[in-house]
């Protein structure tokens, strides 16, 4: 529907919010809810750390790839039937899993998954910007990244508790049962692009719209300051099976240790970023944000450098460890809805095309986290949180960057050569 046919935020039913959130979460879900189900799967096929981490890793990867298509399909066919179309291909991915015979057939399946669960994810953040402009755009990506930031902390908790009614593979069962209540959500709602705002579904128009956007100096730059950000938190995500397991010495039941802080800095984060709506300039809060996540980034080290190390039980002795971390994702938090928000405000007629490139720096990097980076930075909490620091510091510099190149931040699309 046109932005000046829809309604604000505060009349905005519950049941899309909850819808937008739900498909959101596919991510999250698909991801950490899998990570107390590592060590079973691991001995039941023989694999290692390392091959363990390609089941994240090559589900970032094809999610990235395939993310430069939902959008401008969206574009052209609407938002509603690619959405319903890759949670069904996504079903077809998570219940064939559970007859995956060995490690490289769940790594395929993981795969299908990644490649259709960007449908969901990327297509949800282009509705909100369809429905809603301006503040009250932001304060609804807030309220969805409120409910949003409930699935790091609650999917490796409900991992653990599948796991007491059998093996891994309840596991995937779950997660699948989810993704259903999500598709018959999904198809309650409304479609939000009309016919006559569509692209032509031609393979050069696509081509053209990812062009055109991905040849913005603009686009380039605060798609990168993006990723980088987010990596500073995503990077305990990613590795949350290893930093659980071998360097905090916790069990599959454990992982709520770590996702319990990183929910409460989210759902902070998310709650300041609603009320500043209309109060803080969106490039301000963005600043704001990367400098208050390299500060949570330098306390993290702090806290770690001066804390004893893990004895293996839940203590008092573990909040310093995770306190850090609860920081990181409270700035981070700042950062993530204004910053999608300027991405889809570049392109107005091709929000698609801008979502999905927007998304598929952050996807690139995320996967190189899970696959490469956490595997190299795992040994020691320390090194971890270094590698965070430098990825909030890198952020926060091509944000800069942004600011002094378009004069103060304005949002504006630069052409190619600018």
């Amino acid at each position: 529907m046109p932005v000046t046919s829809s309604p604000t935020p505060s009349r905005a039913s519950a049941r899309i919010t909850l819808t937008l959130a739900t498909l959101a979460m596919i991510g999250p879900f698909t991801i950490d809810t899998v990570f107390p189900a590592f060590g079973r799967i691991g001995t039941e096929f023989g694999a290692s750390e390392v091959g363990l981490q390609q089941l994240v890793s090559a589900y970032l990867a094809a999610f990235a790839v395939m993310s430069i298509l939902h959008g401008p399909l969206s574009d052209a066919l609407g938002r509603k039937p690619v959405t319903i179309g890759g949670l069904v291909i996504y079903l077809i991915g998570m219940f064939g899993s559970i007859l995956a015979p060995g490690l490289g057939g769940l790594v395929a399946l993981r795969v299908l998954q990644g490649m259709s669960a960007g449908a969901a994810t990327i297509v949800s953040r282009v509705v909100i910007r369809d429905m809603f402009a301006g503040p009250e755009a932001q304060r609804l990506m807030a309220r969805v990244m409120m409910i949003f930031s409930v699935a790091p902390a609650l999917a490796p908790i409900l991992g653990g508790w599948l796991l007491l009614l059998g093996d891994w593979r309840w596991v995937f069962a779950g997660v699948g049962l989810y993704g259903v209540v999500t598709l018959v959500l999904t198809a309650l709602l409304p479609e939000t692009l009309p016919r006559d705002q569509r692209t032509p579904l031609r393979l050069r128009s696509l081509l053209g719209s990812l062009v055109h956007v991905g040849r913005s100096p603009v686009m380039l730059r605060i798609a990168s300051a993006s990723a980088l950000g987010f990596a500073a938190q995503f990077l305990f995500i990613a590795g949350a099976s290893i930093i659980v397991d071998r360097l905090l010495g916790l069990g599959e039941q454990d992982f709520w240790v770590l996702f319990v802080p990183l929910i409460i800095g989210m759902m902070s984060g998310s709650w300041v970023v609603g009320r500043a709506a209309a109060v803080v300039p969106r490039p301000r809060l963005i600043t704001i944000g990367y400098l208050a996540a390299i500060l949570a980034a330098l306390v993290n080290l702090l806290l770690v450098a001066v804390s004893p190390a893990p004895d293996g039980t839940i203590s008092p002795a573990l909040i310093p460890l995770v306190a850090g971390p609860m920081l990181l994702a409270f700035a981070v938090s700042l950062v993530f809805a204004p910053i999608q928000l300027e991405v889809l405000d570049l392109f107005p007629h091709e929000r698609g095309a801008a979502a999905s490139l927007g998304t598929f720096f952050s996807l690139v990097l995320n996967a190189l986290l899970a696959g490469v980076i956490m595997p190299i930075v795992s040994t020691s909490l320390l090194a971890v949180g270094t590698a965070s620091l430098l990825f909030a510091a890198g952020g926060t510099a091509l944000w800069v960057w942004h600011l002094a190149a378009t004069r103060g931040g304005a949002s504006a699309v630069a052409p190619a050569g600018a």
